[in-house]
């Protein structure tokens, strides 16, 4: 049974490759990270930090305790800890986004490690902590076993996800049709994730709510380009996602992220299994 859902997870993962014909026609990667707009979305949450996946966390670091924090981006999961941490370590497959991390963490007195890598190869490099955090990572693990296992064992207390309860790129697939006639997929979602730790016996609890959205991107214009890029569209077609995003509903004046925020999203938790 968990293999098939592992097969199923992977191949529902599969399905979002773009066609070659589609990237072939563009210079711009259309995995496109705007660190800026993680920046602002950190230091959005870390003022007012609220909902089930902080308060795990924050519940779990009574007393306070180290913190792991898997696919940290600027920390937006990690920052609303450090009155309770007494260290970080973050992972990260960018180095801009540790970076940025690093300058929010410096003027606190915890101690912060950063570790520029894949999970789960660079667990060893990342050590235990007694909270493991991981926001918004799974939609990028096709192999999830492995995984969920390192976030497992690199946890004394606990492992605390978030994750939208579709694929965070499902919003943008009226938009996919619309420019290229390309119908994406639906999969995977939460609820395989779910079904998949079950199967592991990692009994997790879960909670579905929605997050706030808030002002990410400092211009309308900016949430254009970030979406055109993300469409293998040129810069000469930036009217058109314009026009297309104000006909879905973005408001011109207060930009959020498609996908990203204000959107579901489901928190999980879970024991981990490091010896105290």
């Amino acid at each position: 049974m968990l293999d098939d859902l592992l097969d199923g997870w992977r191949r529902d993962l599969a399905a979002w490759a773009i066609p070659e014909e589609i990237t072939a026609a563009v210079t711009e990667s259309p995995w496109v990270l705007p660190r800026q707009v993680f920046a602002r979305r950190a230091d959005r949450v870390r003022a007012a930090p609220a909902g089930p996946s902080f308060q795990r966390a924050w519940a779990a670091l009574d007393p306070p305790g180290s913190v792991l924090d898997v696919g940290s981006g600027a920390g937006a999961a990690c920052l609303p800890l450090l009155p309770r941490t007494t260290h970080l370590t973050a992972v990260d497959t960018d180095e801009g986004m540790l970076e940025r991390l690093s300058e929010r963490v410096a003027p606190s007195p915890v101690g912060f490690t950063a570790v520029l890598g894949t999970w789960p190869d660079v667990a060893p490099l990342a050590g235990l902590a007694d909270v493991v955090t991981c926001h918004h990572v799974l939609y990028n693990a096709p192999d999830l076993a492995p995984f969920v296992a390192a976030l497992t064992a690199a946890a004394r207390r606990g492992v605390v996800v978030e994750t939208t309860s579709e694929h965070p790129l499902v919003s943008l697939n009226a938009l996919w049709l619309r420019f290229h006639g390309l119908r994406r997929p639906a999969g995977p979602t939460a609820a395989d994730v779910l079904a998949i730790l079950d199967e592991m016996g990692l009994r997790p609890g879960h909670e579905t709510w929605r997050r706030p959205g808030g002002r990410d991107y400092g211009s309308f214009a900016e949430l254009v380009d970030v979406t055109r890029r993300r469409l293998c569209l040129p810069p000469e077609r930036a009217d058109e996602v314009a026009q297309a995003l104000a006909e879905s509903g973005v408001d011109p004046e207060h930009p959020v992220d498609l996908g990203s925020s204000g959107r579901e999203v489901v928190t999980i938790w879970w024991d981990g299994s490091a010896e105290s």
